[in-house]
């Protein structure tokens, strides 16, 4: 494929953007050398980029579009609303709609606000909960990758330059699937933690009853247990992965899909917690969230005709029929490959991820690299394995195949060395010190 434009674009896009991208997610640093730089179109799972290439897409947006780019009736519900204006100066009617739509998906949760992104209501979830309980401690599922672009979060992480540390020392860790270590920062922190935060299961499914467990430690130790749904909600389920494990948290926080890749957020919760955002009560007031483009009339409209496609359309049903697909075809094309001890496909059908393991059988960036590397060249663009509503059958088989003939090569650089197949550096991680 040739790439010459992407390369152009690139040189200029970093003298202007800090890391070139506005998603650290999106960034040069996350792909192999040989790779599209710039999407300028999508339809469906389609992309093409500024060289003209086309690729199958399995990041969707991070996950944000499970519907595919371009859906023609999300687009024309958008569209209806824009022409009646985006925003206002009072409240719109449409925000009490939305409102009313989102929460009849979600048994327990009594009152929801709309924001931008994932990142706004998993802060306001945590100001919440400081709020609530009186407490200034927050602990966070060490075992789960992302929860906010805020200080809260990112002081925790190997990118916490410019945290001041006494931030950084009021979130604390658990480890997934382990009450254990749950009860031991309760332990060590007594009277001190405000809520603990976790999604509901990435990979890997929680096992021995333990979101209950969590959320009865909580309550036991008074703080309040909050899942977050950026991604498990309209995936898992239309009402998330609560719905899924029957399980009532006291917050919970939805995003991406929600208005298949329109900016909409939603932190939403029990009537005594929320309400302190609220005006009816009589406790301190919490500055909750407060955003002028929260609620603009388009993307609630978006929101509201993605949610009636979901339950009209069976949409979560389908991710699980096209992922379990990928994984039946990909662990075929692993077995005839004999690479079933370096490379695997991971996590719920819908929402798959793989793993590239080395020689010593250890997860590896390089040779992540030269299968990102590999899957560009046979026309898939595929950080991870996200299905979404348009990824039919034909492109299903296009991607096993394009899977297999990378694999055959991955093969041959486990054999040989993956220097002498890899193009360029290798993929590093988002959340490093240095560069």
């Amino acid at each position: 494929m040739n790439f010459t434009q992407s390369k152009q674009l690139q040189e200029k896009s970093h003298a202007l953007i800090p890391g070139g991208a506005h998603t650290y997610a999106k960034g040069d640093d996350q792909y192999p050398e040989q790779a599209p730089g710039f999407i300028v179109r999508g339809e469906g799972c389609h992309v093409w980029d500024v060289d003209g290439n086309e690729f199958i897409e399995y990041g969707m947006g991070l996950r944000a579009v499970t519907l595919g780019h371009s859906y023609r009736p999300v687009l024309e519900a958008a569209y209806r609303q824009m022409q009646c204006g985006l925003n206002f100066t009072r409240p719109t009617a449409i925000e009490v709609e939305c409102a009313e739509q989102f929460l009849s998906l979600l048994p327990g949760m009594e009152m929801v606000k709309f924001a931008k992104n994932g990142s706004d209501v998993t802060t306001a979830a945590i100001k919440l909960a400081r709020a609530y309980t009186g407490r200034d401690m927050v602990g966070i599922c060490a075992d789960h990758p992302f929860f906010s672009v805020d200080d809260w979060f990112i002081g925790s992480t190997p990118m916490a330059a410019g945290i001041p540390k006494a931030i950084q020392d009021l979130t604390v860790k658990f480890r997934y699937n382990d009450l254990a270590s749950v009860e031991a920062l309760f332990d060590q922190y007594p009277n001190q933690i405000a809520c603990l935060i976790m999604e509901a299961e990435t990979a890997t499914p929680p096992a021995d009853n333990f979101l209950e467990q969590v959320k009865a430690l909580c309550h036991k130790h008074g703080a309040l247990f909050i899942l977050d749904e950026i991604i498990t909600g309209f995936r898992w389920h239309v009402g998330g992965a609560q719905r899924c494990y029957n399980i009532v948290p006291d917050l919970a926080t939805f995003g991406k899909a929600m208005g298949n890749g329109f900016s909409i957020a939603a932190l939403a919760g029990k009537r005594e917690i929320m309400e302190l955002g609220g005006l009816q009560h009589k406790r301190e007031r919490v500055f909750l969230l407060s955003t002028t483009y929260g609620a603009e009339t388009f993307s609630l409209a978006a929101a509201m005709e993605v949610m009636k496609i979901y339950e009209r359309e069976h949409v979560v049903d389908f991710l699980h029929q096209q992922g379990r697909k990928l994984i039946d075809g990909i662990n075929q094309v692993i077995s005839d490959a004999k690479m079933q001890d370096h490379f695997a496909v991971l996590g719920r059908p819908c929402n798959l991820i793989y793993a590239t393991l080395d020689q010593q059988k250890e997860r590896s960036q390089p040779f992540r690299t030269l299968f990102l590397q590999e899957t560009i060249k046979r026309g898939l663009l595929m950080p991870s394995l996200v299905v979404s509503f348009s990824h039919d059958d034909s492109a299903v088989e296009q991607t096993i195949d394009g899977i297999g003939q990378a694999l055959h090569v991955y093969r041959k650089a486990l054999d040989e060395g993956v220097e002498k197949y890899l193009v360029g550096r290798p993929v590093a991680p988002v959340f490093r010190t240095y560069n």
